[in-house]
């Protein structure tokens, strides 16, 4: 892909389209639970695009998933661009932007040169440049040798009660292994990262930690036994093992393991304190296993409790590739592809096309760990203001999200005589 092609491609940019379809999509509200709402209008814009087929299925009753693709000319590499449907809730919105322009989380209004809103960086961003990119290389004149491949799929957000499961991408990986679905040679996630290539993200799993002893009236103590003492204790050895996870190792992309404490709750009576919960979150970098690393927290706790009358309890409420959390993943950040990439989006935009690590979990390691398929996050948006009040994704980053991508489409599936 030489500077012509990439300068031919910036003249042919529909940006009115392009934000045209970016704030439709933020206007279609897909909470978790939700995700046929902006199925919908994605369905619509595949078929706009004539793509070869559009596939609908429900992954779980009224929650489907939509993939479709591109049929290249022969002879060159298949890539899937593939993204999440589903938000966050939205709860707290209108209160805290009460009486402005961004009051409605749905509205996708313009502001300060970013597009505002519920989902507008995780993820719709990502999933409408993808799409935008094809739309591009179609009125540049420009057609693939390969194909090119669309896949949105629903439940990766957590917050919903009995969703964020990856109940989306487990159906749609298993259609591929039963070879129902073709298998790339490459994927990108369209998970925010500011047009960084991402080929390395962390692990993860949340432990609840129940700690049950006795209560007694708070005269006699003694005849009690202490659940909030014991968890002082037990928070105290959590801490010593995270900092001894720390100084195992540091990765070069996403840094250094630890655990996070992120709730305690015990206590309510004039009495011995007889049952605590602790929540905690675990980092994991790649290669670590997610069942040492669960073991480990365990024996922390168990070893902080010296009394045999109090018992603990284990819960991992929030398993994805993996019963107990999340796994983490990478390919080789030397990759040719990656390369590839990344030249696509610094020449896209100034500053962009920095090779990082992911800070969050998504659903890459079901292509990387599971089906052994490379794969990296890249997209427009930031997360660090995605789930909050002031999520919003800037429109010349959106637009050169889109040139970088439908460059890396022409340079890594090839360009038909």
């Amino acid at each position: 892909m030489n500077d012509g092609v990439g300068a031919r491609l910036r003249a042919a940019l529909d940006k009115e389209g392009a934000l045209a379809l970016l704030r439709a999509a933020i206007g279609r509200e897909s909470v978790t639970g939700n995700e046929v709402n902006f199925v919908g209008l994605l369905e619509e814009r595949m078929r706009q695009l004539g793509l070869d087929e559009v596939h609908r299925a429900e992954f779980l009753p009224g929650r489907p998933n939509v993939w479709s693709e591109r049929k290249g000319a022969g002879q060159g590499k298949r890539l899937l661009f593939i993204g999440h449907t589903d938000t966050v809730h939205v709860d707290g919105w209108r209160e805290h932007w009460a009486g402005t322009e961004r009051e409605d989380p749905f509205g996708a209004p313009i502001v300060d040169g970013a597009i505002w809103g519920r989902g507008a960086g995780d993820l719709k961003a990502g999933i409408c440049a993808s799409l935008a990119a094809l739309a591009l290389l179609d009125k540049s004149g420009i057609r693939l040798a390969g194909d090119v491949a669309f896949a949105f799929v629903g439940d990766e957000e957590s917050g919903q009660p009995g969703t964020g499961i990856s109940a989306g991408i487990k159906d749609f990986v298993g259609r591929m292994e039963a070879g129902d679905i073709a298998r790339p040679d490459f994927v990108v996630y369209v998970e925010p990262t500011r047009l960084a290539v991402y080929p390395a993200q962390i692990g993860f799993f949340i432990a609840d930690i129940s700690i049950t002893g006795k209560s007694a009236y708070f005269g006699v103590p003694e005849l009690g036994k202490d659940a909030l003492r014991a968890s002082h204790a037990v928070m105290t050895a959590l801490w010593r093992h995270s900092d001894e996870v720390a100084a195992r190792a540091e990765h070069k992309l996403v840094g250094r393991g630890f655990l996070l404490i992120t709730g305690l709750a015990g206590g309510g009576y004039i009495a011995v304190p007889e049952r605590c919960t602790l929540s905690l979150i675990r980092k994991l970098l790649p290669g670590e296993a997610l069942d040492t690393a669960a073991a480990e927290i365990e024996a922390a706790v168990r070893g902080a409790i010296t009394d045999p009358e109090i018992t603990v309890e284990f819960g991992y409420p929030a398993g994805r590739d993996h019963p107990v959390g999340g796994t983490a993943a990478e390919i080789d950040e030397t990759a040719a592809e990656v390369a590839m990439l990344s030249e696509a989006m610094a020449r896209a935009m100034s500053g962009r096309g920095v090779i990082e690590g992911a800070p969050f979990w998504s659903e890459q390691p079901f292509f990387v760990n599971r089906l052994g398929i490379p794969a990296v996050y890249c997209a427009p948006g930031d997360i660090r203001n995605c789930h909050t009040f002031e999520e919003h994704v800037d429109v010349e980053e959106y637009l050169a999200g889109i040139v970088g991508f439908a460059d890396f489409m022409a340079r890594y599936c090839g360009v038909a005589d």
